[in-house]
């Protein structure tokens, strides 16, 4: 039957990769360029499964993938999303430290978007034969992990808890953070208590929202101080500006970002409301930037050097195959940071 040139356009369009023979062949990364190679150490029925996916493909291998290589390289790739590069530098100082100590090299990325980025990078990082990769991104989910295991190349993941045969993660737990917040302050009679959404950071503000509303639950009533930011305002300042002008108020205001807080401290004081006698303010990620505002604003220390010294450390494990690896998900805990923006 003759191909439509749309059928052509689209065969065009979908290139084939070596990641789509190893799915075809239900192989490793390692086994396809070992048999692309010609390498002795392949089993034939394992060869003739390769060579059937490749013809049926129709893959060809290109320089790199004829050129991957199978030893080690003490390499690791680190991936960090521009908009949380501010917040990454004591991680960053935690891998570095652990990678020294066991001689691993690092590779810094830089990804801006979701997962067809993420997967661009990550098929760019293993074609650079790197032993592993660190991840520090919070809009990585479950589906999205499913899509990187397919790579066959250790990784730990900061941010989210997350783990598979090859994949492990180091954590703090934000819903039970401000779940247990929360519950101190309605146990202080604070009950009116608002959370901004941050835009920049969606996966951390669910799970924030799901703390909220299982300590609300808990105490027989229903959050509802969830503040939205209509797409048409492009910034948190600008929303709180028209939002605090409609005089609804609250015990208590948490943002995720310094940004946002020092947003909040400014249109409080721009309409009459006094931090903390008025109204609280925390945010949950804790900077030096909250110690310089006038009230210092009260946070959660996060410890971000140790989040890259156990990640690199975690990888370290699970590069090592001799050794198996119990715990995959290291949770790390907070410590609350009263300043003067709360009583």
């Amino acid at each position: 039957m003759k191909k439509t040139n749309s059928q052509k356009g689209y065969e065009e369009m979908k290139r084939i990769t070596i990641y789509d023979v190893a799915k075809e062949a239900d192989v490793s990364l390692a086994t396809v360029s070992r048999v692309i190679n010609g390498s002795e150490v392949v089993r034939e029925d394992t060869r003739v499964k390769v060579q059937e996916a490749i013809e049926k493909l129709g893959y060809k291998p290109n320089a790199i993938a004829q050129g991957l290589a199978l030893q080690k390289t003490t390499t690791i790739a680190l991936v960090v999303p521009e908009a949380s590069y501010f917040y990454t530098g004591q991680i960053i100082n935690g891998l570095i430290d652990v990678a020294k100590i066991y001689k691993y090299n690092l590779m810094l990325h830089t990804t801006t978007s979701g997962i067809t980025e993420m997967n661009d990078i990550i098929e760019n990082i293993i074609k650079s034969r790197v032993d592993g990769v660190v991840i520090f991104n919070d809009k990585l989910n479950k589906e999205e992990l499913n899509q990187l295991t397919k790579y066959q190349i250790p990784i730990v993941v900061i941010g989210n808890k997350m783990s598979d045969e090859t994949i492990g993660s180091v954590y703090v737990d934000y819903s039970k953070l401000v779940y247990d917040y929360a519950m101190q302050c309605i146990k202080q009679g604070k009950k009116r208590l608002a959370l901004v959404e941050d835009r920049k950071n969606p996966v951390m503000i669910k799970q924030l929202l799901d703390g909220l509303n299982r300590a609300y639950a808990d105490n027989g009533m229903e959050f509802d101080g969830y503040l939205a930011i209509p797409k048409d305002f492009h910034s948190s300042y600008d929303f709180l500006k028209k939002y605090i002008q409609k005089g609804i108020t609250y015990d208590v205001v948490i943002t995720y970002r310094d940004s946002q807080a020092m947003a909040v401290l400014n249109t409080a004081k721009e309409n009459g409301i006094s931090v903390p006698e008025d109204m609280e303010l925390v945010c949950i990620l804790d900077s030096k930037y909250n110690s310089m505002a006038r009230p210092q604003i009260s946070g959660f220390k996060i410890p971000d050097y140790d989040l890259g010294a156990l990640a690199m450390r975690l990888l370290t494990k699970l590069l090592n195959e001799d050794t198996e690896v119990e715990d995959k998900e290291i949770e790390l805990s907070y410590v609350f940071t009263p300043r003067k923006s709360t009583r």
